[in-house]
């Protein structure tokens, strides 16, 4: 497994501690930090440039530096609070950069999701950090997509219709998968103690639904790139991509002045040099950053994670059963209670070294 290079740090009380010093940041796939934790990491990575977390497999604690932090990947249902809590302005004013996984599903009449914002908000909340972000910098996730006995593929498809012709136009990408329940134990687990009636996505189906979703995107003129999230089916015929969430070529397109960035990252920034006809051309192969630059990818995946997974390396700061949207299907929740307790404790003590205060 990839590790981080590691620093000695002071402690608030005055102890000293080896931490690992990570340059990207993941916020996280372990729980919603943007929906309940905005202000905790905020106060971390701002006041005291340290926090603690806690290995989910054998429950060792380790101390994160942000001092070498250039860049955070969030996810998030409700990513709300990072308009409002200043993390936001903070890293525009340490010119941290980051970008939006944003899972924005429908499933409000099946209940899947009850303590999730309304759709609505859900939506002009997107909007808004398109505003604030940009384009390319908030990424559309349904994500996972279920089948139930009341929720077939031809409902998913109007459900993932209608979420993205309200996103049209303000999004480069629609990134999906389809729900790996027999693979995921706490899904299985949560889905049956919740009493949802699931249903497994077979080879069969996983095909028709990608060709029809292809379909609706060209037909709505959507124009979102299509991309999978760990899965091994392979559906690029339909111009379905297999995604890499913490995504090398995304965090250059967005950050490529940021010179320790690049350098961390092994990519060269390279400028045009004019051609014969005095018209700068472009390397096939490469990527364009403006009107002059351009780089070659570099990416290269986190040996860390699953098989399937795209992602290049970050440090998750995230704990499981800490997050409260409560999703019947949760796969971060081993049960609600764990997690409302958790949170409860968090409240108790919440700009504490780890996220649940204890």
């Amino acid at each position: 497994m990839a590790s981080w290079a590691k620093e000695e740090i002071t402690l608030e009380n005055g102890d000293k501690a080896v931490a690992q010093i990570p340059v990207i940041v993941s916020a996280s796939r372990s729980t919603d930090i943007p929906a309940f934790y905005a202000d905790w990491f905020l106060y971390r990575l701002k006041e005291k440039g340290y926090s603690v977390w806690t290995n989910p497999f054998n429950g060792v604690r380790s101390y994160v530096s942000y001092a070498n932090t250039r860049f955070i990947v969030f996810w998030s249902k409700d990513p709300r609070p990072l308009l409002t809590s200043g993390l936001l302005d903070y890293l525009e004013e340490k010119e941290i950069g980051c970008y939006v996984q944003y899972s924005l599903n429908d499933y409000e009449a099946e209940g899947l999701e009850k303590g999730v914002k309304p759709l609505a908000y859900r939506i002009e909340t997107f909007h808004r950090l398109i505003e604030r972000l940009g384009k390319g910098r908030v990424i559309w996730r349904f994500d996972p997509l279920i089948l139930t006995d009341a929720v077939d593929e031809e409902r998913l498809l109007e459900k993932v219709q209608r979420v993205g012709d309200l996103l049209r136009g303000q999004t480069e990408k629609l990134v999906f998968s389809f729900a790996d329940i027999e693979e995921y134990a706490k899904v299985k687990s949560n889905l049956k103690r919740n009493g949802v009636p699931y249903r497994i996505w077979e080879a069969g189906r996983m095909e028709t639904f990608a060709e029809r979703l292809s379909r609706m995107n060209q037909e709505r003129d959507w124009d979102y790139q299509l991309a999978t999230c760990c899965e091994k089916i392979d559906i690029e015929r339909y111009g379905i991509v297999h995604n890499r969430c913490i995504d090398g070529d995304l965090i250059t397109r967005i950050a490529w002045r940021d010179k320790a960035l690049m350098e961390f990252m092994k990519v060269e920034i390279h400028e045009l040099q004019p051609s014969l006809f005095d018209i700068p051309r472009i390397p096939a192969d490469a990527i364009q950053l403006d009107d002059t630059h351009y780089f070659y990818s570099k990416h290269k995946k986190d040996a860390g994670q699953r098989s399937f997974c795209g992602c290049m390396m970050a440090k998750d700061i995230g704990e499981y059963n800490t997050c409260v949207h409560l999703c019947e299907y949760c796969y971060a929740n081993t049960s609600k209670e764990a997690a409302r307790r958790n949170y409860e404790a968090h409240r108790l003590n919440k700009y504490a070294e780890t996220i649940t205060g204890r």
